[in-house]
């Protein structure tokens, strides 16, 4: 397929994307219908940012999960969220080329890999979710009592694609990796992270190599379209089933090393911290966890008296999703879900199952998914002081009337 190249945003509209402040409604935790007065536009995004798909959170666009209700098993790039550390940069893929390099390398000279070079290998396709680690955070909060540090997400940070690249693995055996390397480093070319007052450089997070051989992707493509900036253009790593910070966006290079790397983004972040957890901190986050959610906003109001189809979403990191059960009396009685898609590891199911309700008042929608490795939804999720990995039963309340 021939490159086309991603057009650059007008000079103009960027500056106005980049100068816009965030805005948020929220009830319960859970973002509701924003006013007409809120802000389209996030601070470093340069994509739209429609209210009624998004809500903006400081320099990161979380999806409106009941907006994913009427759309396919895949998220259009138009409707994916952002998870930026700074800004997205604007990159020219004809300048842009990756470096490997470390000892880790037959020779320890620095191999480079141009943007054509990349598209003239092999090329593989694979849908894949992408979730952040702190999806759910918000929720520690709201359902359980137990308030967590970083970005107050709901259900959002995820979305599923159809990636398309070359697989990492090809890449590190043309470059000449050594049998002995044992771990990986790539890092963006977004603006460095700074946060009071430290300067903790770009992201970067370790790869072990023996993930990198599994099924790791360099992706230059997204959903049959050229990556958008936002999404990591001209090339992202897409890293199936594990937390979205090891998907490095906009990769500029990799270390290749014989040795155990950390990063703050291993050290600082993205391991469990707090009471239930070893002194020190877990080891680095690696898979995501098992999840579902109603495509439906929190608070909505339904008729009584009329037949709903209800909708949503499941997904688990361990294996195909097997069952979803939903409850509309709050946990007292459970039934099954019909599954809409053929349910695999690493991609989310649509669902549905009718709702005739006839009380009026208000009510409390549940959904748990169970995958076919036996992980369950929890009634409570073990919390963190980070906010990460959260997977309990998530209650949803609405009104009927």
């Amino acid at each position: 397929m021939p490159y086309s190249p991603v057009p650059a945003p007008d000079r103009r509209a960027l500056l106005k994307l980049l100068a816009a402040g965030p805005a948020l409604s929220v009830l319960g935790g859970i973002a509701t219908a924003p006013a007409a007065s809120a802000a389209t536009a996030a601070p470093g995004i340069l994509k739209p940012l429609p209210p009624e798909w998004f809500t903006v959170r400081g320099t990161n666009a979380e999806a409106r999960f009941d907006a994913f209700a009427g759309t396919g098993p895949r998220t259009s790039n138009e409707r994916f969220f952002v998870r930026n550390h700074t800004s997205t940069p604007v990159l020219d893929a004809a300048d842009w080329r990756l470096t490997l390099w470390g000892d880790g390398l037959h020779g320890r000279a620095p191999v480079h890999f141009t943007y054509g070079q990349l598209r003239d290998l092999p090329s593989v396709t694979r849908t894949a979710l992408i979730e952040c680690a702190g999806n759910g955070r918000s929720l520690y909060a709201t359902q359980q009592g137990e308030p967590a540090t970083g970005t107050a997400w709901t259900l959002g940070a995820v979305g599923a694609a159809r990636w398309r690249g070359v697989r990492l693995s090809d890449v590190l055996l043309r470059a000449g990796i050594a049998a002995d390397a044992v771990d990986l480093l790539p890092r963006g070319l977004d603006d460095p992270y700074v946060s009071g007052g430290v300067d903790f450089g770009r992201v970067r997070r370790p790869l072990p190599v023996a993930k990198a051989f599994d099924d790791v992707l360099l992706a230059y493509e997204m959903n049959g379209e050229p990556l958008p900036y936002d999404h990591g253009h001209p090339v992202r790593l897409v890293v199936p089933n594990w937390v979205g910070i090891a998907s490095v966006k906009w990769l500029g290079d990799i270390e290749v090393s014989t040795r155990p790397l950390t990063s703050p983004w291993t050290t600082d972040w993205y391991r469990l911290f707090g009471p239930a957890h070893p002194p020190g901190g877990s080891a680095p986050l690696t898979l995501q966890t098992v999840k579902s959610a109603y495509e439906l906003p929190f608070g909505a109001t339904l008729a009584a008296g009329r037949l709903h189809r209800l909708t949503g979403r499941a997904w688990s990191a361990h294996a195909p999703v097997r069952t979803v059960e939903v409850s509309v009396d709050g946990g007292a009685h459970w039934r099954p879900a019909r599954l809409l898609d053929t349910p695999r590891r690493g991609g989310w199911v649509r669902w549905t199952v009718p709702w005739l309700p006839h009380r009026t008042g208000p009510a409390t929608l549940l959904s748990r998914t169970t995958d076919a490795a036996g992980n369950t939804q929890p009634e409570r999720a073990v919390h963190n002081v980070q906010g990460y990995l959260f997977n309990a039963v998530v209650r949803h309340p609405i009104t009927v009337a």
